[in-house]
């Protein structure tokens, strides 16, 4: 088989899940690659409201990318609906901000405006119970015809993976938080 058999698509669904470290490394280099190439790019994240390297790193460079890239914060942090104890941030809160944050990237995803909408940890609000699953289905069946989507996190559905054009389980092996060593600026955040 030659290349001249394979076709090309409009645009695809990428899914970057899994337990290991690296699914918003990879949308990030994703979105690198977008923009080298001229695309329009929206960066939605549904989890990370504290500070994180990727936060100045998009901030720095949409002074160049200007109307080509577009970057929204939303979520309340990490959400554990089986511990309730440690929540300083209501559940209200957190479903409010999540569908919030939701509803911006179905506009988005729909709107044809963008080649590329990374919706960054949204699988954790799924799996979480932010967001339904019934959600994630709108979000990828819904889009432009034109517009690649991008989904991170841990726990992507697998009844959906037939919907998904290129779906990375990143798995972790070995990482130094389970030696009892904390995230490094600048390698984990």
């Amino acid at each position: 088989m030659s290349f001249e058999d394979y076709k090309t698509k409009q645009s695809v669904v990428i899914v970057y899940t899994g337990e290991g470290k690296g699914k918003t490394s990879a949308a990030l280099g994703l979105m690198s690659r977008a923009l080298g190439n001229r695309m329009k790019v929206a960066f939605i994240q549904f989890i990370k409201y504290w500070p994180v390297s990727e936060h100045i790193f998009i901030r720095d460079i949409s002074t160049i990318y200007k109307d080509n890239l577009y970057f929204y914060k939303g979520g309340k942090g990490f959400f554990n609906a089986k511990d309730l104890s440690d929540q300083k941030i209501s559940t209200n809160d957190h479903l409010k901000s999540a569908k919030e944050t939701y509803q911006k990237a179905l506009k988005l995803v729909k709107s044809g405006q963008y080649d590329l909408v990374i919706c960054d940890e949204i699988n954790n609000a799924v799996h979480d119970g932010l967001l339904t699953k019934k959600d994630l289905k709108e979000l990828i069946t819904l889009k432009a015809d034109k517009t690649n989507l991008c989904l991170t996190g841990r726990n992507f559905p697998s009844e959906y993976k037939n919907l998904v054009d290129i779906l990375s389980n990143i798995n972790k092996e070995k990482h130094h938080f389970d030696d009892k060593f904390l995230a490094n600026k600048g390698i984990d955040f």
